[in-house]
């Protein structure tokens, strides 16, 4: 998701022909050579003489080669170099189209425990009950179970001012009366400082203030806690500490924790290339990813900006990010895959790619494929104020099941 403001050619000179003729030339004057060495044009026995035995396939190949230009020579050399990198390239699209390949089961559907990313619009007197009607005509006979609203973002040393949520209680009567057994959660985010601006998540006084923060947002009446804090590098033993103490706070409320998570490493250890490259890290290891999962009620996957270029290679991914997350994820955690309700054409997200279409399919296949039986499963659409009908459209139909 990131941390996104919710608060709203003609040279004159011989051709290639030309050279492909002398090279020719040569070869067959080669050959004579080779065919008759004395120069006395007298024809061998056909009893096994030199004459049939062919001029090796290495020397003509090297004389093949010695007879082109420099140019030509140097050229083909650089294009192996530039391809080799290709080799790998090209072999990781292949398996994620594979990915993408077959059909999922009609059993891989909604079980209820979807989600969806709110703005801040909603707390903080820019929408209404006129607005909520809208809303909960979308998401009735839905999966939808659980509304992260944006309550934040956190300030820096950890602390929400009372002023960020003035309607959180409001809302939260209201999405009962209109919407009945939907949770609302308080989504609380910032970023995290990797010696810059942020949270300083190694600090004990911050992981203090922000658990205190969580239980300011259930004393306004939110029914559980989100939290969005990025980018955390995988193996962060300081975010672990403050989901503990967190969720000891949660779970004495009886309310939920739940978090939004990075992607999982496509190949073992890329996250430390990755984090050794930028400052803003790609993915997490399972182990941690497991880690984190164990500390919560729900995870929910960042899965976009994933700089796929095609429907298919960004489905697969989706595919291969839903097996690796299943099989890290605690039987007892609701795990929830991220679909992306936005569009964007930007390095690390392409819009024609990056569908909702797309992320619900790859999801129903890593699903298919790897636990179909569990209950504690769905998807979260990020996010309200950029999702389209066609968004809507891709979710309710693919994953819901529902003709309109």
């Amino acid at each position: 998701m990131g941390v996104r403001d919710v608060v709203d050619s003609d040279g004159g000179g011989p051709g290639p022909g030309a050279i492909d003729a002398d090279a020719d030339a040569d070869a067959d004057a080669d050959a004579d050579v080779d065919a008759d060495p004395d120069g006395d044009g007298a024809e061998r026995e056909e009893s096994g003489g030199p004459s049939d035995v062919p001029p090796p396939r290495r020397g003509r190949l090297r004389r093949r080669w010695r007879s082109w230009s420099r140019w030509r020579r140097v050229t083909v050399i650089v294009l192996l170099l530039v391809s080799l990198p290709l080799v790998p390239i090209g072999a990781a699209a292949l398996a994620l189209r594979l990915e993408y390949a077959g059909d999922p089961s009609d059993q891989a559907r909604s079980r209820g425990r979807d989600a969806i990313w709110l703005g801040h619009a909603w707390v903080d007197g820019r929408k209404g009950a006129a607005e909520l009607a809208v809303l909960a005509q979308r998401l009735r006979d839905t999966g939808i179970h659980d509304l992260y609203v944006h309550a934040g973002p956190l300030e820096h040393d950890g602390t929400l001012p009372a002023t960020a949520h003035p309607g959180a209680r409001q809302l939260v009567e209201a999405v009962h009366r209109e919407l009945p057994g939907v949770r609302v959660q308080a989504w609380l985010g910032d970023i995290v400082s990797h010696g810059g601006p942020g949270l300083n998540l190694d600090r004990p006084r911050v992981r203090e203030a922000i658990t205190a923060s969580a239980a300011q947002v259930l004393d306004a009446g939110f029914e559980g806690v989100h939290f969005d804090l990025e980018p955390v590098w995988s193996g962060d033993e300081d975010f672990l500490t403050l989901l503990t103490a967190t969720h000891e706070l949660t779970r004495a409320r009886g309310v939920p924790l739940s978090v939004a998570a990075a992607q999982i490493d496509p190949l073992p250890s890329l996250h430390n290339v990755f984090q050794t490259l930028r400052d803003h890290p790609k993915w997490w290891s399972q182990r941690y990813f497991g880690q984190v999962a164990r500390r919560v009620e729900q995870i929910a996957v960042m899965s976009y900006d994933t700089a796929m270029p095609l429907e298919s290679l960004y489905g697969g991914y989706v595919a291969e990010q839903t097996a690796l997350a299943l099989e890290a994820t605690p039987a007892r955690v609701d795990l929830l895959m991220g679909l992306p309700a936005y569009y964007a054409n930007t390095w690390g997200h392409r819009g024609s790619a990056e569908t909702v279409a797309a992320a619900v399919r790859g999801v129903r296949l890593g699903l298919t494929r790897t636990d179909l039986r569990r209950p504690g499963f769905g998807v979260a659409l990020y996010v309200d104020f950029t999702a389209t009908d066609t968004d809507w459209a891709s979710y309710r139909r693919d994953w819901c099941r529902l003709d309109r």
